[in-house]
């Protein structure tokens, strides 16, 4: 892992229903795209480590800040099945037919859009702890997650007055973090485990990625939380190409059950649930391998 993380500045690309989206590239220009959807909240910025385990692999990073996110235009009422207007976009906007798909956390129900939506311009599809539907037949959803995860989602299922005031006290908190503030930040939801892996680099990504999502609101982070809870907008069960699920036992964030459910529902779902993992441990110690897992041949 580099020493640093640079912050990087997007470009601006137009939609054709005439918002804007905040879009990073990084890694070698010839290289195959690699669609890399972030979590819950956050941006479209790369992470150094991430860029480099991918160019070394001959894969571009592609990523953009979803709507409300950043400068990325607010589209408010946003399914999660809406991101493959964006992602069509994107890959329109690169002149590239096919790409792979990659999404942490909140951005695993938007990778899954994709592969089951556009699933002619999908290669593979990779999740790395991935929020499961709400409801979902035989999970306890909020089961294992950490105290503040459950006020959040609690206050989603309230409804838009109960979840305003939540996002408004959370901006203040995560809009301005320093690389030091991070985990005392995350609180509960992590563990020794993760608490661990935030030093040096990810502490860094993490301030800098959060505090680009969250530079002008919260409506993207208000907008994933409701779509989370609402009709995803396709059938898990239809994705045709192969689906990489990896989930840790030591997950607060999206606690293992989760991993455990899109396993078992997901068309042609490959389950890598490691009870030594967290939810950040995973993506930095695990990411090669992710990676290699998702271009092996099906």
């Amino acid at each position: 892992m580099t020493a640093s993380q640079a912050v990087t500045t997007p470009q601006r690309i137009p939609t054709p229903d005439g918002r804007s989206l905040d879009l990073w590239l990084a890694g070698p220009a010839d290289g195959e795209p690699l669609i890399f959807h972030a979590g819950t909240p956050g941006s479209g910025m790369p992470f150094d480590w991430h860029v480099s385990s991918m160019a070394d692999r001959g894969l571009r990073f592609v990523g953009w800040s979803r709507p409300g996110y950043g400068s990325s235009t607010r589209r408010e009422g946003r399914s999660v099945a809406d991101v493959v207007d964006d992602a069509q976009t994107v890959l329109d906007h690169l002149g590239a037919d096919r790409a792979w798909i990659l999404g942490w956390s909140g951005g695993g129900p938007h990778a899954l859009a994709c592969a089951a939506l556009m699933p002619e311009r999908v290669r593979g599809t990779a999740l790395i702890a991935s929020v499961a539907p709400y409801p979902a037949d035989g999970l306890d959803w909020l089961e294992g997650m950490g105290a503040e995860n459950v006020e959040e989602f609690e206050a989603a299922l309230a409804g838009p007055a109960a979840l305003i005031p939540f996002k408004e006290r959370a901006l203040a908190q995560f809009s301005n973090l320093t690389p030091s503030e991070v985990a005392d930040a995350f609180g509960d939801l992590i563990d020794d485990v993760d608490r661990g892996s935030l030093t040096g680099a990810l502490a860094g990504f993490l301030a800098a990625q959060m505090g680009e999502g969250l530079r002008e609101g919260y409506w993207g982070w208000f907008d994933d939380d409701m779509a989370f809870i609402k009709p995803w907008g396709f059938d898990l069960d239809a994705i045709p190409s192969r689906v990489d699920v990896w989930q840790g036992g030591h997950d607060r964030m999206v606690p293992i059950g989760h991993g455990k459910w899109l396993a078992g529902h997901v068309g042609n779902a490959h389950p890598h649930l490691d009870p030594a993992e967290g939810h950040l441990s995973l993506v930095v110690d695990r990411f090669p391998r992710i990676l290699d897992e998702l271009l092996a041949p099906s």
